[in-house]
């Protein structure tokens, strides 16, 4: 495949509008080695063909995989450790205390494959262990994911080895998942991926469909939109969120601006906002 720097600002603007993704000058690599195994598949030349056949066919195969390639990101159990225990040890006694009898809402945005929402399901099954019958009303974990792929992937459950090492503890691992066969691959229990529903969602689209939340984790996805399209999502999230509400952005992302609707929480560690 030929890389010229007209066809990858070609190739980058588009999936900017697709997906709102930026890539800097310095991605030439990564759309390679994401896109080589497609476009020898496909015998595409070149970045300018294969922005000509997506745009012909926008709900095409070919268009699905390529949006898939190039917005999977890696991902893990309990990732940053300090969001999951300020769930499980300041907001959710909190919601508890203010909505004794109404269902929690929580929504995983930008999913990947599944890891964030099935955390989120553990911590929800480990403060009903020890805060037994306060969730009486129940909670709903909505996961949204623009790749089908990583949808259906997440869905399943099942991780290999190597997935489940990264921030999975062996405790955890006992309690939450079954063994599948003799090749070191793992299922979520029923009654954990029974707590996630799974919906395939554009963050650049609408989502006032979802409803209402009490919290939503929006982490490690922000990172890769440009200022403007960043500002665009988190003032859409906030009008998903009940007043009140907690939105959690990764560890390395920060709430530039916006003051007039959040507000910042220190939790030491951790930053989280709270919609106003």
């Amino acid at each position: 495949m030929s890389l010229t720097l007209s066809d990858f600002h070609l190739f980058r603007d588009y999936l900017e509008k697709q997906s709102g993704i930026l890539l800097g000058d310095n991605k030439q690599y990564l759309v390679s080695s994401r896109l080589k195994k497609i476009l020898e598949q496909e015998r595409i030349q070149s970045l300018s063909e294969l922005v000509r056949r997506m745009q012909a066919n926008p709900r095409g195969a070919l268009h699905t995989q390529v949006i898939d390639a190039m917005t999977t990101n890696e991902t893990l159990w309990f990732r940053d450790t300090y969001p999951y225990e300020v769930m499980k040890n300041r907001v959710l006694p909190e919601l508890v205390a203010k909505y004794p009898n109404q269902r929690l809402r929580i929504w995983s945005a930008a999913c990947s494959s599944g890891q964030e929402p099935y955390s989120l399901a553990m911590i929800l099954d480990e403060y009903e262990r020890t805060a037994f019958g306060q969730l009486r009303a129940g909670v709903q974990i909505i996961a949204t994911e623009l790749s089908s792929t990583m949808l259906e992937a997440s869905k399943q459950g099942e991780y290999d080895a190597l997935a489940i090492a990264r921030g999975l503890s062996p405790e955890r691992l006992q309690r939450y998942f079954d063994k599948v066969g003799t090749g070191g691959r793992w299922k979520i229990k029923d009654f954990i991926k029974q707590k996630v529903e799974f919906r395939q969602i554009n963050l650049l689209e609408s989502y006032s469909a979802l409803g209402k939340f009490d919290v939503v984790f929006c982490r490690n996805v922000l990172i890769y939109f440009s200022a403007e399209v960043k500002k665009d999502i988190l003032r859409r999230i906030h009008a998903t969120l009940k007043p009140g509400g907690y939105l959690f952005l990764g560890a390395s992302e920060a709430l530039n601006g916006l003051p007039e609707l959040y507000t910042m929480v220190q939790c030491n560690p951790g930053i989280i906002y709270q919609a106003k």
